[in-house]
């Protein structure tokens, strides 16, 4: 496992799993909001994020955590390890809501209210990505592919994972 894309639902705990998985590891780790977002709230070209993206994907270790669908590709392809939180949209919900007001070092600036964007997108999440991840997973069964449905699960695969 040298190559682990980290990627579910906003609020399913991807950046504190990749954060988890970066400490064991000691991969680099990659947030994508890090890479998209710029701390007064805009954003870099896609052009500029596009680049960045394919410059860590040319790297030999990497963790990148994030979803950004229209990436799951290039990732998929670079990848050796994915690692999907699949957790309920409650759940999901919960998360966002938890961090409004908290400083997080996977995002350039302190969320002080809840976005309803990002509700809606919590909750259409599933439905949208999932089959798209499921096509993906086809055609790249070579890829480890973990799926967690909650976060005790995924605790409880990095307690036990075993490092060189």
């Amino acid at each position: 496992m040298k190559r682990v894309m980290v990627t579910g639902c906003p609020g399913s705990g991807k950046s504190v799993f990749a954060r988890r998985l970066h400490e064991k590891t000691g991969l680099p780790l990659y947030h994508l909001d890090n890479i998209w977002w710029k701390p007064d709230r805009t954003h870099v070209t896609r052009e500029e994020f596009d680049a960045a993206l394919a410059g860590i994907l040319e790297r030999d270790e990497w963790i990148i955590d994030g979803s950004y669908s229209r990436t799951f590709e290039p990732r998929i392809r670079a990848c050796d390890t994915v690692i999907l939180l699949d957790c309920d949209t409650d759940v999901c919900l919960q998360g966002i809501m938890e961090r409004v007001g908290q400083t997080r070092p996977d995002m350039p600036w302190t969320e002080q209210t809840l976005d309803p964007e990002l509700v809606e997108l919590v909750k259409t999440y599933r439905e949208r990505n999932n089959p798209v991840l499921s096509e993906l997973f086809r055609r790249y069964p070579d890829r480890e592919i973990r799926v967690f449905r909650d976060r005790t699960e995924a605790q409880r695969w990095l307690d036990e994972l075993k490092t060189e």
